[in-house]
């Protein structure tokens, strides 16, 4: 594995550490990020943070120019955004989108 993947993985990780639950699996040369046990993000292999996303919240991300997460030229996730990087730079923030995308 890629050991900037795992740096960046590491570094989201510490980011969300105030979020009690938070862990990540390996997944489609990615990470899957789960809180207790519910799948909310994706840490893509090209180093991009994708929430999940609803009604409630999609336009935020949409308002930041952010796009879904596409695996592939094929397939789009429309459900899952890419976190502005300005958002995943600042703990807080960070942590209020993830609560967001789990609808707390």
């Amino acid at each position: 594995m890629n050991s900037k993947k795992h740096e960046f993985k590491e570094y989201i990780l510490d980011q969300l550490r105030f979020l009690d639950g938070v862990e990540s699996k390996q997944m489609f040369g990615g990470f899957g990020l789960y809180c207790n046990g519910i799948f909310f993000g994706i840490i893509a292999a090209d180093a991009g943070v994708y929430f999940k996303t609803d009604a409630a919240t999609i336009d935020e991300y949409k308002d930041k120019g952010m796009k879904p997460f596409k695996p592939s030229a094929k397939q789009t996730l429309k459900n899952y955004y890419e976190v502005p990087p300005e958002i995943l730079e600042d703990e807080q923030q960070l942590t209020d989108w993830a609560l967001k995308s789990l609808n707390r």
